[in-house]
């Protein structure tokens, strides 16, 4: 760093130490730093270490200085901002309000997005957006730093550092190495389970839906495993299911044109919603930063943002596709909503915080006649770089990988996995941990009953990992928040939990 700079940031140092009020201020000037500190001085990583860690305590000797609470804001707002002017704007708002972050929080969007919070809580309740090229422009970035740096260097972060700590110094292929299997469920046997997902930053609360009209909410501890509550109502099919971000609440859709909403404690249905078109229900997902909203797709084609607290429609939330409504995803801020029909599109819709409404900005024709029946986003592919991707399950026998390459969720194709998927609606996810051991990998069902995990980053051989042992269709997976374990359905019924191999 030139001596110039060096000048510029002990000025500004001196006056961050000056500014802050409480404890909470030093950690959130803090995590605006870090935020940036990857893009200090490229070439000479101790000296990024080694000021994380003066400002650290600089800013913790300073934290008792007393200061009104408008112009702490102010400080942070400006220093957020200059660092932006000095090293270029970051995407992504929060995700989250500081509020709703615990402790166990450590997957790789979530702490992103809790810095990032914390970087712009002054501006609570305001709408927020991104400059239109700040996709563009931090994708430049993103392959500006990694043309430049040395074959097997890493560009760490404090995002890395944390995941690296639980996912450990591994090779991926060790990491994933899956094969025991820890549990097995057959509680909804004969009927297949479309959906299952572990419970937010749980490690052992996994819930699941079936055709045969309930939900499971399954504790894999204390042993031995078990079913812990049944929920019951639905007269026909559930089709998918989302937790609420406090895990205290879980809303299902099913194909008797119901919406529910439950109590995860006692399995109480606390509210019925049903759908003004009388169509079936075939998905749901929360809205990120509102778990107020749910966006419900349906048979009719249409996609409609509820308010689970009235049961009533938003106003200016719903829009129509070109087929049955099948999948949905947010972004990790939920300002760009991604919905896949049956006739092979991909739409997107920028959301509108403050109000719900809907806005259709680009469609994506995948392969005409396929159904699109999985969509997952993710703000960062590997531990590198941010490169907002998108992935998809499309019946054209691939997992698709794409970019998304602006803020309004346009997609450029990246690459392609081989699977078999020709008919039945199977689902794919990232992993949760984002490490410094290179590569980064991705999990989904196939209709030859094997779960595949892929190497993102390989161009060769990118199969990671293969699980054996279902008797149909591997349908839906999910991790739980460490990697441990890792669940996986079928069209017989049957839920395997698979374990993680100790080394």
């Amino acid at each position: 760093m030139c001596v110039k700079s060096s000048k510029f940031f002990s000025s500004f140092l001196f006056l961050s130490c000056s500014c802050c009020g409480m404890a909470a201020v030093w950690q959130q000037v803090l995590a605006v730093d870090a935020r940036y500190n990857a893009y200090r001085t490229p070439t000479f990583p101790q000296f990024r270490t080694q000021y994380i860690r003066r400002r650290s305590q600089l800013l913790r000797e300073n934290a008792k200085c007393g200061f009104e609470p408008g112009l702490r804001r102010q400080y942070l707002r400006l220093r957020s901002q200059l660092l932006a002017l000095r090293y270029g704007p970051l995407s992504e708002q929060s995700s989250f309000r500081a509020s709703s972050v615990r402790s166990s929080r450590t997957t790789l969007d979530r702490m992103e997005d809790f810095e990032e919070d914390l970087r712009a809580q002054g501006a609570r309740g305001h709408r927020r957006s991104v400059s239109r090229g700040s996709y563009q422009l931090q994708a430049q970035m993103n392959r500006a730093v990694y043309d430049e740096r040395p074959p097997g260097s890493l560009v760490p972060t404090s995002v890395a550092e944390a995941s690296r700590a639980m996912a450990g110094d591994t090779t991926l292929s060790e990491n994933y190495a899956f094969a025991g299997m820890h549990h097995i469920f057959d509680q909804h046997v004969d009927s297949a389970v479309p959906r299952l997902q572990f419970a937010n930053d749980d490690k052992h609360l996994l819930a699941c839906c079936s055709l045969d009209g309930t939900l499971s909410i399954m504790a894999l501890s204390p042993a031995p495993p078990s079913v812990k509550i049944t929920l019951r109502g639905h007269a026909g099919p559930v089709t998918d299911f989302a937790w609420s971000l406090s895990n205290d609440i879980i809303v299902s859709t099913s194909k008797d044109s119901t919406l529910r909403i439950w109590n995860t404690q006692d399995g109480r249905c606390i509210r019925e919603v049903a759908d003004p078109d009388a169509s079936e229900l075939l998905c749901c997902t929360f809205q990120p930063m509102n778990n107020n909203l749910t966006v419900v797709g349906n048979s009719k084609h249409i996609l409609q943002v509820v308010n689970i607290s009235t049961g009533k429609k938003v106003k200016g939330g719903s829009s129509k596709l070109t087929g049955r409504v099948l999948s949905l995803s947010f972004d990790a801020p939920g300002r760009i909503l991604w919905a896949g029909d049956d006739c092979g599109s991909i739409f997107s819709f920028l959301f509108d915080m403050a109000t719900g409404k809907l806005t259709k900005a680009k469609r994506l024709v995948v392969n005409e006649g396929s159904p699109i029946s999985s969509i997952s986003a993710r703000s960062w592919i590997s531990r590198e770089a941010r490169d907002p991707s998108l992935l998809v399950n499309a019946c054209v026998n691939k997992l698709l990988l794409y970019r998304v390459v602006d803020n309004e969720g346009t997609l450029q194709l990246k690459r392609s996995f081989p699977i078999q998927q020709g008919s039945q609606l199977l689902h794919s996810i990232f992993c949760p941990l984002m490490s410094f051991r290179q590569g980064a990998c991705v999990v989904t069902g196939s209709e030859d009953a094997c779960v595949y995990f892929f190497d993102v980053e390989r161009n060769t051989k990118a199969i990671v990992n293969k699980l054996q042992g279902h008797g149909g269709p591997v349908i839906d997976v999910s991790f739980n928040c460490d990697e441990s374990l890792l669940a996986s359905s079928d069209a017989t019924g049957m839920v395997i939990i698979w374990r993680r191999e100790q080394k």
